[in-house]
């Protein structure tokens, strides 16, 4: 089989005059400032930390607060069931954020939903270690499987001017567990 051609890329120089990018906010202020002022558009973040520590529910809270704002935000949860989210959401006060929610770890059912349904701001993936590809044939949570999903939800976010966060766990020795190819 032959390698497919690529397409030109166009070059410029380091004296353009872009501006700023746009930053999309949280309304959790030490959120915001770690991030940089916010999220970018089509750009990916990788949120690590100890399980339990809290990192869905601050995500589920930002989520919140950004889908208020009226950029559409879609939560997708490999590792709890939607009834978790739910139960979570009601325990904060979050069940009337217009936060989109699915149950799901396939990253090409996961890819074709955000790309048939368009106009999505931010994507959130809970976690990437649950996430596969059925383009390889690799156990969830493996390297060759982090590193596809990941490949791919960058793409997608690129490609598609959306911000994604990917949550990874953090193993008792401080890694993000199976990837450090994702850091």
């Amino acid at each position: 089989a032959k390698a497919p051609k690529g397409r030109k890329v166009e070059l410029s120089s380091l004296t353009g005059q872009d501006n700023e990018p746009a930053r999309l906010t949280s309304g959790i202020s030490e959120l915001d400032r770690v991030l940089g002022g916010g999220l970018v558009a089509g750009s990916a973040t990788l949120l690590g930390g100890d399980p339990g520590i809290g990192k869905s529910t601050l995500l589920l809270q930002a989520a919140a607060s950004m889908a208020r704002k009226d950029l559409r935000t879609v939560y997708i949860s490999g590792e709890e069931a939607l009834a978790q989210l739910r139960m979570r959401a009601a325990r904060l006060k979050l069940t009337q954020a217009p936060v989109e929610l699915a149950a799901e770890t396939n990253i090409a059912d996961i890819r074709k939903t955000l790309e048939n349904d368009g106009d999505v701001g931010l994507v959130i993936i809970d976690s990437i270690q649950t996430m596969w590809s059925p383009a390889i044939e690799a156990a969830p949570g493996t390297v060759s499987q982090v590193r596809v999903s990941g490949q791919e939800l960058i793409h997608f976010a690129k490609a598609n001017d959306v911000a994604v966060i990917l949550v990874g766990h953090v193993t008792k020795d401080g890694q993000i567990a199976g990837p450090r190819v994702l850091e």
